[in-house]
């Protein structure tokens, strides 16, 4: 199965990242986004993301030259024509994804892969709006793409073993190593993640610690990067609220419901570093 061509619908932080990491593995790649801004600020971030691998040695720079000549543009996905793979990594809203797979699956050739970068939502249910659920596959890649090792892997109810396949070799031709999750909300990462960010926003709503003593005894308690309040601003307090509602309404157990102040946060448009205020000050 070929993945030559690839499309990424979404040309968000993720949306680069994905479209980076198909380029310096040797792919054409058209990047999708409704916003001409978005998509010249995607460029940009692109065309410097390669300068840094080439300042590192990492990345000759004739072959950095190679890869942005192989980077496309597109408004709309029905613009694009000759895809092997499609890779769509909007934002956490169902109904949007649910409508970019019926347009994906009118221009993805027969034969080739339908990719949803969703943190949550079911496979299943977006695979059910296509023709062909059978290649329809989560690729779930961590952020920063170009940094971050994993891709997960979610199977849906009909996804096919020629479509995991070559979804697992894409992958791995671009340097991560796969998982494979059941598709069932969160999948791995999130499933485990999610509930922990949320646990440390019920700590500071109920006055436990501070947020810089919640995240200092996180990091040096459990030696992680970074503390559990950072990373959810990192994340975008949005994004981290919406995987949270999608756990508690899909698994109907309510430690996953959201914590009211992650709400009022979000209500308040403190969506982390992003906007330049979340649970600190950026």
């Amino acid at each position: 199965m070929s993945t030559n061509h690839i499309v990424v619908i979404g040309a968000g932080q993720m949306g680069a990242g994905i479209a980076q990491v198909g380029l310096t593995s040797g792919h054409s790649v058209t990047l999708v986004d409704l916003s001409p801004d978005v998509v010249a600020k995607a460029k940009a971030g692109i065309e410097k993301g390669l300068g840094k691998l080439v300042e590192k040695g990492k990345l000759p720079e004739a072959d950095k030259v190679a890869a942005l000549s192989r980077l496309k543009t597109a408004s709309s996905v029905l613009e694009v024509k000759d895809i092997d793979v499609a890779i769509e990594a909007v934002s956490e809203n169902e109904e949007l994804k649910k409508r970019i797979f019926r347009d994906l699956d009118s221009v993805v050739r027969p034969g080739g892969v339908l990719a949803t970068n969703t943190s949550s939502i079911p496979i299943t249910r977006i695979a059910a709006v296509t023709k062909r659920p059978d290649a329809v596959i989560g690729m779930h890649f961590m952020n920063p793409v170009p940094v971050m090792q994993l891709v997960e892997l979610i199977r849906g109810a009909a996804t096919s073993d020629a479509t995991y396949a070559a979804t697992k070799a894409l992958a791995e031709k671009m340097g991560k190593t796969t998982v494979v999750s059941k598709d069932f909300p969160g999948f791995i990462v999130n499933r485990i993640l999610i509930p922990m960010l949320n646990e440390a926003c019920f700590a500071l709503h109920e006055g436990l610690a501070s947020p810089q003593d919640i995240d200092t005894a996180m990091k040096l308690g459990t030696n992680q990067p970074m503390g559990p309040l950072t990373l959810a601003d990192f994340i975008g307090l949005d994004t981290v609220l919406a995987i949270a509602e999608v756990l508690h309404k899909g698994l109907g157990d309510d430690k996953y419901r959201p914590s009211p102040l992650l709400k009022q946060y979000v209500d308040a448009g403190w969506l982390g570093k992003k906007t330049g205020r979340g649970f600190f000050t950026y």
